[in-house]
């Protein structure tokens, strides 16, 4: 008997093989078969979804879930456009501690809706000796009071109390890490938002260390909302580049460095399991740090690498040899420059054909950088949604020359690149539909058109939400498609995307989203 079988739906397998179906039966999670093997079979549950869209749930392939579940809760300046504003919310946030030497967090700071930095010392009139950390909204950066600068050693730069990539990760070092049951809380607040979107299944970009990282022992957070029945969707986690380190282990195993016990890509199960590698080799857009072969434009400055290229190029060249999968974050195109290169050299030592490396973000690429990415056999992990929120803004400081070259679409799939949605979750809006339309039309919240040439089908967008996904994450037996013996996690929604106008996807409502066969969104649980 099956334990539950769809009826009267439009399903959207994603299966070139069997494209649509109207039944589907499910039996312990899976799918066990398609229309006329299910429909005479008994089953406990019977769903009748009245001629409701069906599609593979949607696969976020870089998301930041503590970070978002820990900003739901935090106080944010994301909507104000004046310094006094800004200020107002961080003194709001000062009243409500203790006293002199506690830590304040106030996130959503972008200096570009102010037209300015904020500088520690306008922070120093509202904090009352507090040590004040406002997190840029892209997580390259963060503006700190003087209670915080006094702390770092004097060869750590700031501009007026603005710390970029690793001159806040230092800051951040002078903290306690998060608990585990506080990171746990904050990951199942924002997967249970995933789920609300259509989203089954993500992969959290770095944990334990690096820009983001939350705790050494973060891995336990996720280890507990799984023993505790707590994770409500399914996780890769990416831990941080530099989580690795050199260990004792026999001069055949070939390992320059590992995490300990020698874990690595594969490490767990359909539930929880340790995905790639994440290396940064540059900053972000937002925060002016991606790293550029030419200026932003109306300036001198080219952003910066994380650190000196030799050093990111061994890294990635030893996470290759330890048998990682890589993704590796580099927005601006010189930033690409220095991960190919390093993948190429990584690749003519130790070949491996099915390393399936990522480029994270991929956000400016050269045409001539697009032949290469292909025969190394990358994938493009892109953010449509950046575009749909800060189009304009790109636009504006690459200039005419290079507006085109943002978070390509076509260019990839023409090239032969994987082409793979994400969000980075709280970066920017992480509703898949809302990224879906951007890739077809191309046009920002203002209108604007940014890239029309880099614009994909439908088909083509929510491909790169499913099987594309699957394929980056290595989930392709399970997942990414609705065939029988995969998974049966799907979304459910209120129309096909690809039979409205494309101006309409991101409106379509998701009616309920099914994780191993059992809705996740049943009310009382989001």
């Amino acid at each position: 008997m099956l334990c539950s079988r769809l009826t009267n739906a439009h399903i959207v397998t994603m299966d070139p093989d069997r494209p649509t179906a109207r039944d589907m039966g499910i039996w312990r999670g899976r799918i066990v078969g398609l229309d006329e093997a299910v429909t005479a079979l008994p089953a406990r549950e019977v769903i009748d979804l009245q001629g409701a869209t069906v599609l593979p749930g949607f696969i976020d392939s870089h998301v930041h879930l503590a970070w978002a579940g820990l900003g739901q809760l935090a106080r944010s300046v994301t909507s104000c456009e004046r310094v006094e504003d800004v200020l107002a919310v961080v003194a709001e946030a000062v009243s409500g501690t203790d006293g002199p030497g506690d830590w304040v967090d106030v996130m959503g700071y972008d200096q570009r809706a102010l037209g300015r930095h904020v500088t520690s010392a306008e922070l120093d009139t509202v904090a009352r000796g507090r040590k004040v950390f406002l997190l840029h909204a892209s997580g390259h950066g963060c503006v700190v009071s003087s209670a915080v600068l006094d702390l770092l050693p004097a060869d750590v730069p700031h501009h007026d109390g603005f710390l970029a990539e690793r001159a806040m990760e230092r800051a951040r070092k002078l903290r306690l890490p998060f608990a585990q049951t506080e990171i746990a809380d904050a990951v199942e607040r924002a997967a249970r938002t995933c789920l609300g979107a259509g989203v089954t299944a993500v992969a959290e970009a770095g944990i334990g260390g690096g820009l983001l990282g939350h705790s050494p022992v973060e891995l336990g957070a996720y280890q507990l909302l799984r023993d505790q029945g707590r994770l409500p969707l399914r996780v890769q986690l990416m831990a941080a580049g530099d989580t690795l380190r050199p260990l004792a282990a026999h001069r055949d195993d070939g390992l320059p460095r590992s995490l300990d016990l020698g874990m690595r890509t594969g490490f767990g199960d359909e539930w929880l399991s340790l995905g790639a590698l994440k290396i940064y080799t540059d900053g972000g857009m937002m925060a002016r740090t991606a790293a550029l072969t030419a200026p932003y434009a109306g300036t001198d400055n080219t952003g910066e690498l994380q650190d000196d290229p030799e050093i990111l190029t061994r890294l990635i060249v030893d996470g290759h040899l330890s048998g990682w999968q890589l993704a590796v974050h580099a927005i601006g195109d010189r930033a690409a420059d220095l991960a190919l290169d390093a993948l190429e050299r990584a690749q003519r030592l130790r070949p491996r054909s099915d390393a399936r490396h990522r480029i994270e973000h991929a956000g400016l690429i050269r045409p001539d950088q697009l032949p290469r990415m292909a025969r190394l056999g990358v994938s493009a992990v892109v953010q449509p949604t950046f575009l749909y929120s800060f189009g304009d803004d790109y636009a504006r400081v690459m200039g005419a020359g290079r507006a085109d070259w943002l978070y390509r679409g076509r260019a990839f799939l023409e090239h032969g690149v994987p082409l793979v949605g994400s969000s980075d979750l709280p970066v920017t809006d992480g509703a898949p539909l809302r990224a879906v339309q951007f890739m077809v039309e191309r046009a920002s919240a203002s209108g604007r058109t940014v890239g029309a040439d880099e614009a994909v089908t439908v088909e083509e967008a929510l491909r790169a939400y499913t099987v594309a996904g699957a394929y980056a994450c290595r989930w392709e037996d399970g997942a990414g498609s609705l065939t029988p013996g995969k998974r049966a996690d799907f979304v459910v929604l209120g129309d096909d995307p690809r039979r409205v106008p494309p101006s309409r996807i991101s409106g379509i409502e998701v009616v309920a989203t099914f994780v191993d066969g059992t809705e996740a969104t049943k009310a009382g649980k989001l």
